[in-house]
């Protein structure tokens, strides 16, 4: 199972790269490999702002549909829309392509809140 070190997760199985007061967003590869194979992506909540642990959009795969939830606080200043075309880029490069949002982050602080790939693991194992 790939968790980069790099990266910050959820319990509700995103992860979250910080760059200064932004934050982007996926979910993980035990997350898209338990979903299974993704075809659609829906995310309208773009420039909207809200709250850690809001739903920020839906996932959907061949047998379920699943809420995406916000790491943080924060405004929602990019979709990927990459994603509309290509939801498949979930399973092929969740860390990578497979990104969802950017968040311009509302309150660092909260940063301090999520896991880290080791205490990820733990859950997930």
């Amino acid at each position: 199972m790939n968790l980069p070190e790099n990266l910050k997760y959820t319990k509700d199985h995103e992860w979250v790269r910080i760059e200064g007061n932004m934050a982007v967003v996926g979910i993980t590869e035990f997350a898209q490999n338990e979903l299974g194979d993704i075809v659609f992506v829906e995310i309208d909540s773009e420039d909207e702002e809200l709250a850690r642990e809001e739903v920020f959009g839906t996932i959907e795969a061949v047998k379920t549909v699943s809420d995406l939830y916000m790491p943080l606080s924060g405004k929602i200043v990019e979709v990927n829309d990459e994603l509309d075309p290509k939801p498949e880029l979930v399973n092929k490069e969740p860390y990578d392509g497979g990104w969802m949002i950017k968040i311009e982050i509302k309150d660092p602080a909260e940063i301090e809140g999520l896991l880290s790939a080791a205490d990820y693991k733990a859950l997930i194992d």
